[in-house]
């Protein structure tokens, strides 16, 4: 590098090449971040013969600035001549990928995975592979961590599958972060390789990776299992996979049951046909049944997102006796996410059993949930009416619980008036304003007559929510009397909530209706006792500008 000293117009160089070398990590990092115009004032051949193998020399720095010498080598093909010259970005390149910080390894080998494309296939059997095996015998394990990134970049690529070979001892590290991307890599791997080679080089390793010591290790396994059982087809998975799967399903730790029960309906819809029901119904469906009652929840919520799913699957006799009963019991469960993923699913079961065996089945498990003593767990149920509503169509619920939903806007709990207001205004979204009219609205207007105060109010709050969707002619027409009928209550509270209930719906009313109807009952309610009432009749008419 002394040669850019006797160089005017490379001095700059020289200066940014000082900096690598300062005491200063920050001007260290600066001078890394700006390689590239440093590797453009050299030239591609200096690139090679100096600049690289000084950076490879001076390893040895923070991390932050290890990091962004990963990153920026990733982008260098061209800065050294383009792909025929691509080789000589591998030596920093490994150095970096055996560093101890992680990130740094994962971005060096990010880089690396990135320029092998760039490798002509001859290259990279002369040049990448020797690194990738060389960093998978390291005697330190993040060499060997960052050699199981490499193994599906080179795989696809080389003359002979036959002539490289993932080392056997890689998934048998002592270091079960190397074990875990083993996981990864033949899993990758195995999509490659022809079935003979398959069962004798990769299943052996994925399968004791499947009863690992460490339960990230098997946690791996678990949740790669949808691509390694593609990955090695119907008969491997018959034998193999259907054994490896129940142990996940039960295993001792949490986050494995999680990993796997979320994989419980594609593992089933894979299996072949022919056999497929009977490998759920004797080896996935007990396991199933105990996941049910899961101590976590996590595993629970996780099963539920999944097995209406089977029911599909297994047909409707099936379903109606083994499935409809763990339906029930996770409709009960305690934890909400369990109860909201099997409502999310319901339509599955539809499909199979038709609505009225669902009716008979479900809804009084849901029934029963609505009129639940916990007001949290009528909350709950709430929520997730509309969606239950889409599933099962208007006229089935007009029947069944268009009354609860009702029941829910006269609830002694503020929180239950509140969300069954909103659910109506997402029913109507759903079901539409003709819909509205005939079955929801004179229900609402009704209660403006009920002599509890709070149910009075509740009125306000639905035509507050329901006058936009509903239209102007509804809400004009069937609205807007009651709204100005109430302005004479009794209850403070009742009257200044009409004043904002005005301000609300004025702009889905007709300015006729504005000036002639609403204008003076405002004005009225801007004299009246009450300051609050007078405060908020007083803003109506200014935003409404109608004074």
């Amino acid at each position: 590098m002394a040669g850019a000293e006797g160089d005017d117009s490379l001095y700059p160089i020289a200066v940014l090449i000082d900096e690598l070398r300062n005491e200063d990590v920050q001007l260290r990092l600066n001078s890394i971040k700006k390689l590239s115009t440093i590797a453009l004032a050299l030239g591609v051949e200096r690139t090679r013969t100096e600049l690289l193998p000084f950076l490879t020399d001076t390893i040895y720095d923070e991390d932050e600035v290890l990091l962004a010498l990963a990153e920026q080598l990733g982008s260098f093909t061209v800065l050294v001549g383009g792909p025929e010259f691509v080789n000589c970005l591998l030596p920093p390149l490994e150095s970096l990928a055996t560093v101890e910080e992680t990130v740094v390894r994962d971005k060096a080998v990010e880089s690396l995975r990135k320029i092998s494309q760039e490798h002509s296939p001859v290259d990279l059997e002369v040049h990448f592979v020797p690194l990738v095996k060389r960093l998978a015998s390291g005697d330190w394990f993040t060499s060997r961590t960052s050699a199981c990134g490499l193994f599906s970049v080179c795989y696809p690529r080389v003359s002979s599958t036959c002539s490289y070979v993932i080392d056997p001892g890689i998934s048998f590290s002592l270091q079960d972060s190397v074990r875990l991307l083993a996981v990864e890599a033949g899993v990758s791997i195995a999509t490659l390789l022809p079935q003979e080679d398959l069962e004798a080089l990769v299943m052996p390793t994925l399968l004791q990776a499947a009863d690992d010591k460490s339960w990230r290790v098997r946690y791996m396994v678990a949740d790669k299992f949808s691509e390694l059982q593609k990955a090695v087809g119907p008969e491997i998975t018959k034998t193999d996979l259907v054994p490896a799967f129940q142990n996940l399903l039960k295993d001792c730790e949490a986050e494995v049951r999680t990993a796997a029960a979320n994989k419980v309906k594609v593992f089933c819809e894979n299996l072949l046909e022919d056999s497929r029901e009977t490998i759920i119904m004797t080896h996935i469906l007990p396991c199933v049944k105990e996941l049910v009652s899961d101590t976590n929840q996590h595993v629970k919520s996780a099963l539920a997102s999944v097995i209406m799913g089977l029911s599909t699957i297994l047909g409707k006799d099936n379903t109606v006796k083994h499935l409809l009963p763990l339906f029930l019991v996770q409709l009960k469960d305690e934890c909400p996410e369990v109860r909201l993923n099997i409502i999310s699913n319901l339509d599955c079961v539809n499909e199979v059993i038709g609505i009225r065996q669902l009716s008979q089945s479900l809804l009084p498990a849901i029934v029963e949930l609505a009129e639940d003593a916990k007001w949290r767990v009528r909350l709950a149920i709430i929520e997730y009416m509309p969606l239950l509503a889409g599933q099962l169509g208007v006229e089935f619920f007009d029947e069944k619980l268009n009354s609860l939903c009702m029941a829910w806007l006269i609830d002694h709990v503020f929180a239950i008036r509140e969300a069954a207001t909103c659910n109506l205004m997402k029913l109507v979204e759903k079901f539409g304003a003709e819909w509205a009219q005939n079955t929801i609205v004179p229900k609402v207007l009704g209660m403006a007559n009920d002599s509890n105060y709070l149910h009075r109010m509740t009125t306000l709050f639905c035509i507050n929510a329901l006058s936009e969707i509903c239209g102007q002619e509804i809400t004009t027409k069937h609205m807007l009397p009651v709204v100005l009928k109430m302005s004479t209550d009794q209850v403070a509270n009742v009257r200044f909530n009409v004043a904002r209930c005005l301000q609300k719906i004025g702009p889905d009313l007709d300015s006729s209706a504005l000036q002639a109807e609403v204008k003076p009952v405002l004005e009225k309610l801007a004299t009246d006792q009450d300051m609050d009432v007078k405060y908020f009749a007083l803003e109506a008419i200014s935003v409404l500008a109608l004074a």
